[in-house]
Parts: C-alpha cells; structure tokens; sequence
C-alpha cells in the first residue's frame, strides 16, 4: 500500500472516531495494521474478553513472530486457564489447555507439564509461584502492565502505537476544499449552493437571471475576498454538525480510572510467576468522547480556503451567537507544534540564594517576578529579591494568638513549639501569602511591599499537619482552600477567615489540592496519600470522582498556565515516580512520560511553564520535557549541589526558575530573557514602592460616582488568567460590526493644533479618587477610558471587565453609550455588548494567545492582533479573514500602534525590538522609519502637528463621534 493510501487510512480511523463508529474503528484497525490501539486492547483485557483481544493481535503479529510476541500469546492464555481453574471449570480449563496452551509445550514441556499439574490441585495458588495470586480483577491488571512492556518492546509495534498528529476533522476539511474549488470552476456559481451529494462533483445549475457573485477563493487565485462565500460542507447535508454540549471535565471522571503505561518490558523465559509490577490496573474508556463540531477552519493559522461570512449584526438576537468549541482530539494525537524550543528554559545560574535552613517550598510572586517566597524546615518564610539577592522579608514560626487556640495543639506547642513549612503560595493578584504548616495552623500575611508583611489571618486548619493550601473564586470572592492530616479539605473566606465548606471521603491524609474552574464550574481536585484522587464541587454532595493516581501514588496535580491541560506527578511507597498528563473528558492517562529514576524517599516536585513545558527535580537534577513529546528533553544539574529530590518553581513567564539545593540554600537559573530582566534590575536600586501590588491613596473625591450608576461588568469575559491581557476600543453609535463604514479622521484633526507641553513632577498637581467596587480587588492589567469619554473600563487580572459611568448631572448634560468592547485574556479574542454585559462572539482560539490588539485607524473592521508565537494578524471582522500575516518579532508581540499619519503599524515585541510596517501593503520597512516628534525648547509648543494615533487602548482611539472626557 501506497504511503498516501495508508495515510487515507487514518483520515478514515479518525472520522470514523469522531462519528462513534467504534466497532469500525477496531475493526479497521486490525485489519490495515496500521495502528494498535492500547487503549482499546487494555479495555478487551480488562473486560477478559480473551477471544477479542487474540484477534485483535493477530492482525499485528502471530505467536512464533518472535519472544515478545510469544510471551504476548503465553500470559493471556495462562491468564484465561487460571481463571477457568479460580471459578472450578475443570472443563473449559482442559480445552484452554489443550487448544491454547499446548503449542507452548514445542518451547518449554516442563513449564507445560507444571501448567498441567495445577488441574490436580485443590486451589492452584498451592503453588509457590501462584501464591500471591489475588482476586481475577487484580491478576488481569498486573498481566496488563506486563503486556504493556512487552507490546512497547516489539519491534513489530514500534512504529503502530502512536496516531499520526492530525488536525480535528482532517477528512472533512479536504472535502470542504475540494468542493470549494469545484465551486470555483462552476460557470454559472451561485453565491449559497446547496450541497446535496459528494458521489459526483459539484456543480451549479444555470440562474435565472445575472449571474451571482464568486465565492470566496483559494489564494492561489485571488488574495481579494469574494462576497458570498461559500460556507463550509459541514452546514450543508452530509457533515452536518449537531450541537455539543459545553464539556464539564468531571462528568468523564465520574468511575473510569486510568492505564499506567510503562517505560521497560522484559521479554524473558514465559512461565508461572506473575509479573512483578502488582498495581492493578483498571478499566479505562474506550474511546474518547466525541462531542465535536466540524473542524472550523477560521481559525489564527488559516490564510487558505474559504473564509465565511460571520454575520456580527448587533441586534438582541446576536447575543446568543455560538462560541468554537475545539474538538476533543482522537487518542494519540498531540497538540500543535510549539514555537519555543530548549532554548527558552531557564538552565543558567545566575543567582544563589543563603536560606540557612532546608527549603521546603518556593512561590514567585504573580506580578514582580523578581520576587521569591520561600519557606523551610523549621517554620522560617523569606522574601528574597533574587535580581539583586537582597532578603526583602523574613519571619520566623510564631503563634499570634496562643490562647485562641484549641487545647491539643497548645499541648503540642508546649511539648514541641518547632514546625515545619509545607507550603507557601501568593494569592493571583500577589497581596496575600499563604503559610501552611506541620501543625494545625494556616497564616495568611498581606504585603505592601518592601519588608512590610503585615498578619492577616491565623486559622487553625486542621487538625495535625496542614500538607498544601491554595487559593479559588468559588463564589467571585477569594477564599482559602487547605487540606490535612486529618483526610479532610476545607475552604475559608480570604477576608474573615470564616469556614464556608467542609469535604470529607477520604480515608487517608490529604496530601495536595488543586482548585480550578472549567467554564462557569467551579472544582477542586484533592489527592491523598493512598494513591485516590476525588474531586469537589462547592457543595455538600461529597465527591465527584473517587480515582487511583497512576502506581497508587501521593501526586500533585497541576494546570498548565492557560488552564487546558492537567498534569500529575507523584511518587509511590514502593519509590516509583510517575509524571503524567490526563485527558479529562475521560478521566484517564492521556500520556506518561519517561525519564524518572526510582527514587527511595520523599515526592517527586514538578512544574510547568509557557503552556509547553515540564520540569521535575530527580536524580540530583532538574528534568524537563516537552509537554507534547514523552520523552526525556533535557536535564541540567544546575552546576552541582542540588539533593536527591530537588524543590523547583518557575516564576509566571517561565524566565525563572527557582532549585533547593543540598546546602540550604536556593539556586535561580534563568533562561536569555531571565538574565536581562535581572540584569535591568541590577542597574537600578531597589525601589520597595514599586512592589507594593495594593498601595491605595485615600483621597477626597473630585467627582461623584454614584453606587446606583457605577456599573460593574462582573460577566464581560471568559475567566481564565493570562500573562498578557489586552484590551481594544469601543464602537459607540450603535451600529453593527457588520455595517460600520471605513472610518476616516475628522477633518479638524488635519489642522494645525499647538500642544502645550507640561511637565507633572508635583503631588500637588494631581488629584485621585477611589472607584466603587463590591467586586474583590484584583490587579488592573488595563484600565482606559470608553471612546464617548463617559465611562472608564478595567480589565483585570482574572479576565473580568469593570465599568465605571459617570452620572449624568448639570455638568455631565449628555451621557453618551459605548456599545461594543474587543479584548482578550489569554483564550480566544472576545466581542463584548457593552449596553447588555454579554458576549457577542469570540474567534481566534489558542494557540497561539492573542497578546494585543488594536483598531486600525480607518476602518473599525480591520484589527492588528499580536500573537504569542511572535507573529502579528491583521483580521478582518467582516468577513472573518485573516488578511496577512506579519513575521519579523522573535518573541511575543507586546504593543502593537497605528499612525493614520504615517500609514504604518509600530510594533514592539518581548525580543526587545521595534518593527514598522506601511498599513498599505503590510510590508516591513527596512530602514525602520520610527519618528520621534519632539517640542521646541524655545516655544515649548509642538513644531508640527501631532498625528492622530491609535494605540490598543480606546483611550488614543476615539471613535467618530468620541469626545473630550466629561467634567466631573
């Protein structure tokens, strides 16, 4: 067969996947021996269904392939006659044994004759080899591990285990573009065909009347759109797609544990014993859930086929405009290709640290990345500012309320007032700490900067060790989420310290927790120290999933940084360490990574970065991998020093990573970006105001912002953090997306305006005010004003926009309404109604993450939108088309800005330069062609005029009928 012909193949498999067709898909499978699906084969196993599972095999390999395979054969056979034997069939277990079991007896006729000696034995366990045999459910689990091994191992799998990487619904999108080019080539095309059949070529028949418009094109033909473009297959006939159901991660994780895969197979003599890894392995799903919409190919990298009209009209019926929802891909695929490479980690040293004492737990700062909480073995927490290795803060364990405290913990203090620190954490927006402790205590501390730690809630938790803490929005206010010695998981008001939920179901200690939201559920995974994982709803219905970590381990769980993609790493009692990813659709492994040594003390520690990477401290090292690749990418011993199980943490970007070292000390390795942050910081003196996140100045007010008008956008935006949050401007005279006209300057802008240029070096000259807000403070990423000057929106570091609006009064007349907002937070780029809170539309999902935004100057329908993987879209709104794409950055993209004077485009990027590209022909000028206009010294006044600029923010980017602030 031909390499296209099998690679049609798997176009099929994934189809038929998506469609449910899942006797087809195994069947297909075995039958083209293209790929083996371990997924299914450890379902049919589990089940004991033996007679499936052969002839599943049979299409990859025959019993006398070679030794692995024959040991393949041998252990489900052996498997099959001693649960014949378990259940007193003697005489299904001398037809196993004659069919099945004897051609074995060519290769070994003693082990033959010892297999043929059980049928004399009360109970077959009487045999030293079987004596540890358990129940039939454990067995199979434990063959599966061994056949697992012994499949990776053979040769004739080697290239049939992973499924090719392929974009979701790969087989509809060729059929979209075939039947879009034979569109192109119909005579007479008409503007919305109605596709009936794919068994002939397409055609239209011949219109009554003018002929209609071209579809949209390929761009080998045309680079200009077309109106009326021809809609995808998918929303004609065959591929109509059906609604899906917004995904709930926990509804797949309600009973379906997950496979363990293994990294070694040993491929020696067949025989009785069992094999030696004795975990069980349960039954997974089969196949992965298939709510998936037909592969929408208006996406960030789409520059070809067909770009489909997205009707953007603003009328009430518009707010219910459906949201992309990415498809589950089929089991085996990987994510798209990364932009970064190993270059990005953070493998220099470039700092160490003094602790004085073993670290126990590091935490960097969400907002001034230069700064490192740490806490250790005897109670000590330590604010360092590792650009310049100054110790900003320190305080040792102290009880600040003794007599509060309940009587066994006042008998433990007396007994032994030393404790430990298991944890330490900011809170998202970096005001508050958490300090988890060895005994019963939680202290939450708000800094303000500098050395200036100040006591904010002590509480005892839990009764004995408090293991992790972390911090949620379970009801849109931040609470304190602790779990214990005692097996039980507890959430606390951030504020008052009051309780406000108790879990209870675990019947060991809790060893770590993972609070996380998916859409509008809010949940937390917890994990104990017997291998179970469960999960909680805000509720008092107890658990949502009761799971076994991979090798009954004590596991930490962990999102990437954009909340897509949950990890696992933990260590068992027997000294294994697993480091995994889970599909949570499923509930089940998606992916095991290989690299980690056996350990024999302590839990392995892990982290994550730049949603890509993975890093582990094993083996005196730091380990990281790619998150899409199983395999080892690189490790670094961080020049030496570093213990048998090193505590590591990345700060936000992932510039910075911070390693316990063996001599109670901290090392901090940087990557190039890393090294030049520090560097800037070494180049000036520490300033302890500009780490003070929450530094309010209580002012009196110059303007009234009446409670009953100050509007507060709690649901403009999706809830997902990002690093880079932008914001573009409003539209604000009540037309649609759709129908906004090329905007043009206004002609008094043209004119020659003098610019008095005034220096603000006073406090004197500025005045401030407090905003009303019933919402908890969180960091502000971007705060601007609306286009009509009336209002002022924030968006803030959770992904939610707050309005402001003036009150209309004697000196506010007129009080004009913004109507649209653009913005985006790290998911997809968002289309906001201003009049009613709700979302419009959203498109462009990541990866890669929209970064910046900007309207263009002359045409509201034309956005500048910076990417993550360094490239900049110009996207037409219209008609849902991207137009070009513009490559010169090398890092992402950090502030994007029009000059209508200039016609070009500026753009600065996190590789530290500046690009300029002419809005004409979005081509790069070589030379170029900043202009920096500057005053007169001798007038103080502007020497030309200033052009009218339009940056990413409303504020410099006023719309047709925009005006001057109003007066307060």
């Amino acid at each position: 067969m031909s390499s296209l012909s099998r690679e049609l193949v798997f176009l099929i498999l994934q189809f038929l996947e998506e469609e449910k067709f899942k006797e087809t898909v195994h069947k297909l499978e075995q039958e083209s021996g293209f790929f083996f699906n371990l997924r299914y084969f450890e379902d049919i196993v589990i089940n004991g269904e033996w007679d499936e599972a052969e002839k599943y095999l049979l299409g990859f390999t025959k019993v006398d392939d070679n030794r692995y395979s024959m040991k393949i054969f041998f252990e489900i056979r052996k498997q099959k006659y001693l649960e014949a034997l378990d259940k007193c069939n003697r005489g299904q277990a001398v037809d196993i044994l004659v069919k099945d079991l004897k051609v074995f007896s060519a290769f070994n006729e003693e082990l033959f004759k010892e297999i043929t000696h059980l049928m004399t034995l009360g109970d077959f366990r009487e045999n030293e080899q079987l004596s540890k045999y358990g129940d039939n459910k454990s067995a199979r689990g434990t063959m599966l591990a061994e056949l697992k091994k012994l499949i990776e191992a053979n040769p004739l799998f080697h290239d049939k285990l992973q499924f090719p990487s392929l974009k979701n619904s790969r087989l509809r999108t060729l059929i979209n573009q075939s039947l879009n080019w034979q569109h192109q080539l119909c005579k007479n095309p008409r503007s919305n065909p109605d596709i009936k059949t794919l068994f002939v070529d397409h055609s239209c028949g011949q219109p009554n009347g003018a002929q209609a418009p071209s579809p949209v094109t390929n761009p080998l033909l045309s680079a200009m759109p077309k109106a009326g473009g021809f809609p995808p297959v998918g929303a004609h006939g065959p591929f109509q797609p059906t609604p899906a159901a917004l995904p709930i991660s926990l509804a797949g994780w309600m009973a379906n544990p997950a496979p363990v895969p293994h990294s070694a197979a040993s491929a020696g003599p067949i025989g009785l014993t069992a094999p030696n890894n004795a975990a069980a392995i349960l039954k997974s799903p089969r196949t992965p859930p298939t709510n998936n919409v037909p592969l929408d190919y208006q996406s960030a990298d789409s520059e070809h086929v067909l770009k489909r009209p997205r009707p953007f009209g603003m009328t009430d019926e518009d707010n219910n405009l459906p949201v992309n929802i990415s498809p589950t891909p089929y089991a085996g695929q990987s994510h798209g290709q990364s932009s970064y490479s190993s270059d990005d980690l953070a493998k220099t040293v470039v700092m160490t640290l003094s602790q004085g004492s073993t670290v126990k737990s590091m935490d960097f700062h969400p907002v001034q990345q230069i700064l490192l909480l740490v806490g250790t073995n005897i109670g000590d927490i330590t604010v360092w500012e590792v650009g310049s290795g100054e110790k900003i803060a320190h305080k040792t364990f102290n009880v600040w309320d003794l007599s509060a405290c309940s009587m066994p913990l006042q008998a433990s203090l007396a007994n032994d007032y030393t404790v430990a620190v298991n944890r330490v954490l900011w809170s998202p927006d970096g005001a508050l700490f958490g300090v988890a402790y060895s005994k019963h205590i939680v202290h939450i501390y708000s800094y303000h900067g500098g050395d200036d730690l100040r006591n904010h809630l002590e509480i005892e938790a839990h009764a004995g060790s408090v293991n992790d803490l972390a911090f949620s929005y379970p009801n849109k206010q931040l609470s304190i989420v602790t779990c214990g010695e005692d097996r039980v998981i507890k959430v606390w008001d951030a504020n008052t310290g009051a309780k406000q939920y108790t879990f209870e179901g675990h019947e060991a200690p809790v060893y770590s927790i993972c609070p996380h939201h998916k859409e509008n559920i809010q949940f937390i995974f917890s994990t104990a120290t017997d291998g179970k994982i469960k999960a909680w709803l805000y509720d008092n219905m107890g658990s949502r999933v009761d799971y076994n970590a991979p090798g009954q381990s004590s596991t930490t769980m962990a999102y990437s940084a954009d909340g897509t993609r949950l990890f696992s790493c933990g260590t068992n009692k027997e000294g294994e360490s697993f480091l995994v990813e889970w599909n949570e659709s499923e509930g089940a492994v998606k992916r095991t990574y290989f690299g980690l040594g056996k350990r024999s003390v302590g839990v392995l520690q892990f982290d994550t970065t730049k949603n890509q990477f993975l890093a582990a401290g094993d083996e005196f090292t730091v380990k990281f991998w790619d998150m899409d690749n199983l395999n080892l990418l690189t490790s670094t011993p961080a020049n030496g020093g570093l213990p048998a199980s090193p505590c590591i943490r990345f700060n936000k970007e992932g510039t910075l990573l911070a390693v316990s070292t063996d001599d109670n000390g901290v090392k901090v390795l940087a990557n190039s970006d890393g090294i030049r942050l520090l560097r800037t910081v070494e180049n000036r003196s520490f300033d302890a105001s500009r780490v003070a996140p929450l530094a309010i100045v209580k002012a009196p007010n110059i303007g009234t912002f009446g409670p009953n008008n100050a509007t507060i956008g709690t649901t403009m935006g999706d809830r997902a953090f990002a690093s880079v949050p932008a914001v573009v401007g409003m539209i604000t005279d009540g037309r649609s997306v759709a129908d906004i006209k090329p905007r043009i300057a206004d002609e008094s802008m043209e004119n020659s305006r003098m610019w008095k240029l005034t220096e603000i070096n006073e406090p004197s000259q500025c005045r401030s005010l407090r905003l009303p807000d019933s919402l908890t403070a969180m960091r502000v990423s971007r705060l601007i004003y609306t286009n009509s000057g009336a209002a002022i929106l924030a968006l803030a570091s959770n992904a939610v926009h707050k309005l402001w609006k003036w009150q209309k009064n004697d000196r506010n007349l007129t009080v004009k309404n913004d109507s649209y907002v653009m913005s985006a937070s790290g998911g997809k780029i968002s289309l906001f109604n201003m009049m009613t809170f709700k979302t419009m539309a959203t498109f462009m999902s990541p990866p890669p993450a929209a970064t910046f935004l900007a309207f263009h100057p002359q045409d509201n329908n034309i956005i500048a939108i910076g990417m993550d993987d360094s490239s900049i879209q110009i996207y037409n709104v219209r008609v849902d088309e991207v137009k070009k794409k513009l490559r010169g950055h090398q890092k992402r993209i950090t502030g994007l800005a029009f000059s209508s004077t200039l016609h070009v485009l500026v753009s600065s990027g996190a590789d530290s330069q500046l690009c300029v590209w002419s809005i004409d022909g979005w081509e790069k000028q070589a030379n170029g062609g900043v202009h920096v206009i500057e005053p007169l010294e001798s007038e103080g006044q502007w020497s030309s005029s200033p052009p009218v600029e339009n940056g990413a923010g409303p504020s410099s980017t006023p719309g047709p009928t925009g005006s001057e602030p109003p007066q307060p």
